[in-house]
């Protein structure tokens, strides 16, 4: 088992601070660097690490700080060339190159163009992350920080984007959300998860932490800086996709496409088909498990259950929908030449989502207010194009996933080269739901570099010159 560095680990990384549940995401942009590196140098001292604390320290806890760094930031920090060619491709290019654009499906509104940050018209190059037990912590860690980014003088605010944790943790749709997570071997968090969902997928620290060793086996590749060939080592890859969703005209479609033939509205057949978009009944209940309703209909109990699969259990779909969002986002068993090749397969494209809502819940879910709402989508991984960018593309936006025909994920895919249906399972005869417009539209995003503390250290100690950085450091 991998022997995790936690006092070199962003604590954002092993945990998604569920007790802290205000948080405002600060994106920021470097006009100086000499300044900026000694706001960072600053920093560091005050970034959440993931060393474990008692229970009772925990729910002491009254705020966290964590920091992610763009490509271009890194650049402007002063590494040097050589070093910045040793991260990802994909993180070079960033989320709004035109290649990675057709990669994500993000087009027409959701193309990087339309976007309110993280395109060419308004770059950013750091994230930091504040999250706090209280909306008067939150203030006063934002009321610092900015105050810190003034004296400064080298970083300008581009945005500030507020992000919460809903008290029942569903998402603005309506379905309960952060269900499936997978758990990264040595972080201690096992039976946490298994109290949560009664189910735990435990995968090598490498499929997340840069470093350590992988499912394939092998050490995940770590960008290298002169002086510190280790320089990726504890960090991971994040990506950040502002998504706005459209709730009213999600529930406004549904109900259209259930109406009994008088043309009043059928609620019971419009939640149903809500569900078989989504793969779960609002309070979180599988499909596969629970295919003729939801358990805790009428009541506000939310279920967890994550221990199910597909190829034994529904393999035509007649439960879940082959192409519902979460047999897409996570197909698990179902492709393959057996199910536990498939199953093999489906983990080593693992994403640790730690994405939070922003924006007040609609009060009627037919009436749109006119305010924006939906989802910060955050997830770490080690391998942005094995991970996040091959469910994007290869399962989300698949015209022909699991042998489905010009058809992509009914609640976030890209429509644009398909007949706009969705096809529900049955026996006898499937139905197909036509006419699918986009329910989702991306407002900004970038991939970011969550670095380990020694490497936050050394980009804080850049000098114009090389610098070589050398340290002694264990995990105690």
């Amino acid at each position: 088992m991998a022997q995790l560095e936690h006092h070199d680990i962003q604590g954002f990384l092993l945990s998604s601070y569920g007790h802290l549940p205000c948080a405002t995401y600060l994106l920021l942009r470097i006009s100086d660097v000499a300044s900026s590196r000694q706001w960072l140098a600053r920093l560091t001292d005050e970034v959440r690490t993931a060393v474990a604390v008692s229970k009772a320290e925990r729910e002491q806890e009254v705020f966290s700080v964590n920091l992610a760094l763009t490509h271009t930031g890194l650049s402007k920090l002063g590494l040097d060339p050589a070093a910045l060619a040793t991260f990802s491709l994909a993180f070079q290019e960033g989320m709004a190159a035109e290649h990675r654009a057709r990669i994500l499906g993000d087009t027409k509104d959701s193309a990087p163009q339309e976007w309110h940050w993280g395109n060419a018209d308004n770059p950013v190059d750091i994230l930091l992350l504040v999250f706090a037990r209280d909306e008067d912590a939150l203030e006063a860690q934002l009321r610092q920080r900015r105050n810190d980014i003034v004296a400064a003088r080298g970083i300008q605010e581009v945005s500030a984007l507020s992000a919460g944790r809903q008290e029942d943790t569903k998402e603005h749709f309506g379905f309960a959300d952060g269900i499936g997570q997978p758990v990264i071997e040595g972080s201690g968090r096992l039976s946490r998860q298994l109290d949560r969902t009664g189910h735990a997928t435990v995968l090598k620290a490498g499929e997340f932490i840069l470093g350590y060793v992988n499912d394939y086996g092998v050490v995940a590749d770590t960008p290298s800086a002169t002086g510190m060939p280790d320089f990726g080592r504890n960090a991971t890859y994040l990506v950040f996709r502002q998504m706005a969703q459209h709730v009213a005209e999600f529930w406004r479609f549904l109900d259209d496409a259930t109406r009994r033939s008088d043309g009043t509205s059928d609620q019971a057949a419009r939640e149903r088909l809500a569900a078989k978009f989504v793969g779960r009944w609002t309070s979180g209940a599988p499909l596969v498990k629970y295919p003729s309703g939801d358990p805790h209909a009428g009541t506000s109990t939310l279920n967890s259950e994550n221990d199910f699969e597909f190829y034994e259990n529904d393999g035509h779909g007649f439960a879940c929908p082959i192409g519902a969002h979460i047999r897409r986002a996570n197909p698990r068993d179902a492709l393959g030449p057996d199910s536990q090749t498939a199953l093999q397969s489906a983990k080593r494209h693992s994403i640790l989502r730690r994405g939070r809502s922003y924006g007040h819940r609609l009060a009627n879910p037919f009436v749109e207010d006119g305010t924006e709402r939906g989802l910060h989508f955050i997830c770490l991984n080690s391998d942005i194009e094995r991970q996040f960018e091959l469910i994007q593309q290869t399962w989300i936006n698949n015209t022909t996933f699991s042998g489905l025909q010009r058809e992509t994920d009914p609640l976030i895919g890209n429509h644009d080269k398909t007949d706009r249906l969705f096809t529900v399972q049955d026996d006898p005869l499937r139905t197909r739901v036509s006419n699918l417009r986009s329910f989702v539209t991306v407002k900004g995003g970038a991939y970011f570099f969550l670095h380990g503390l020694r490497a936050l250290r050394y980009l804080g100690s850049l000098k114009d010159s090389i610098f070589h950085y050398q340290t002694e450091w264990r995990d105690e």
